[in-house]
This record gives C-alpha cells, sequence and structure tokens, in this order.
C-alpha cells in the first residue's frame, strides 16, 4: 500500500478529536486501535445491546463501524479546517457478526481535494480466530472550510 503523507502536520490529534465528537461510536463502544496517515483500525467488543434476533452483532453497527473507519481514515489526509461527508458506500456481508472482539480496518485508495475513495474490512475474532465478515467501498467528500462540528447542546 502506498504511504500518504498528511498535508495537516496535527493530523492526529484531529482525528483523534473528531472521531470523539462522534456520539453514536462512543454509544457502541467503537474506539481507535491505531491511526496513521490514510489508514485507521477501530475495536469494538462484543455486546448483546448491539444484537439482532439471533444473537449475532447487527448488520448496521457493522457498517456503521466500517463507515467511520472509511471516514477517519480519509480525513488524516485532509488539510486543516476541512471536515468530511460520506457520500457513498457499499457493504458485502461475508460471513455472521459472531465473536468477542471486531475490528474495522479502513485504507485509503485515492485521495483527493474533492472525494477520497477508501476500502475497510471488518473481522471478528471468536474463539481466538479472526474472520474477515464484511468488506465496505466508500467515497468520501472533503468540506472544505468546514471542520468539526462544535459541541451540540442537549
Amino acid at each position: 500500500m502506498p504511504r500518504f503523507e498528511p498535508k495537516n502536520p496535527d493530523y492526529r490529534a484531529i482525528a483523534i478529536a473528531t472521531f470523539e465528537q462522534q456520539r453514536a461510536m462512543k454509544t457502541l463502544g467503537i474506539s481507535i486501535a491505531r491511526l496513521e496517515p490514510g489508514e485507521v483500525d477501530l475495536k469494538m467488543d462484543y455486546s448483546p445491546d448491539l444484537t439482532q434476533q439471533q444473537g449475532l452483532i447487527h448488520a448496521r453497527i457493522i457498517t456503521a463501524g466500517l463507515d467511520s473507519a472509511c471516514g477517519i481514515a480519509a480525513f488524516t489526509l485532509m488539510p486543516a479546517a476541512t471536515g468530511i461527508l460520506t457520500v457513498e458506500f457499499k457493504t458485502n456481508l461475508l460471513a455472521p457478526a459472531r465473536g468477542e472482539h471486531f475490528a474495522f480496518r479502513a485504507t485509503v485508495i485515492k485521495p483527493g481535494r474533492t472525494l477520497t475513495v477508501c476500502e475497510a474490512l471488518a473481522y471478528a475474532t471468536h474463539d481466538g480466530v479472526e474472520t474477515l465478515i464484511a468488506t465496505m467501498s466508500g467515497t468520501l467528500m472533503a468540506l472544505a472550510g468546514r471542520g468539526t462540528a462544535p459541541e451540540a447542546t442537549a
């Protein structure tokens, strides 16, 4: 995979702060495990609160983790004061989301000034064995001059 050079020297701190503003990720128990220019690994532990009727992690949860991973990977390559928004994604669900731990690994495939293309893989670890459970191809749009949203008030 090509190594990307971030446009913002503070990309790490800003990407982490942006991720932490995503209340949905906190609600789902998803956190950053690794962060590099154009790449991110997110992690999540199993929770029965996130399952569907068969006790598997719901596909919408897996998709949310993949989408956020693509967004943060793309965000690491954006200039300062730039926001990001997903404009398209395609998810393939490959295996049941059964496991004790889940990982969402995204990589920028093609960075751009306006649109960035990413790919992400979701893995479930069950009984010590990691299994690929889903893939995502995503397109993200840079929002120049829009940075992250201010903290919302309730």
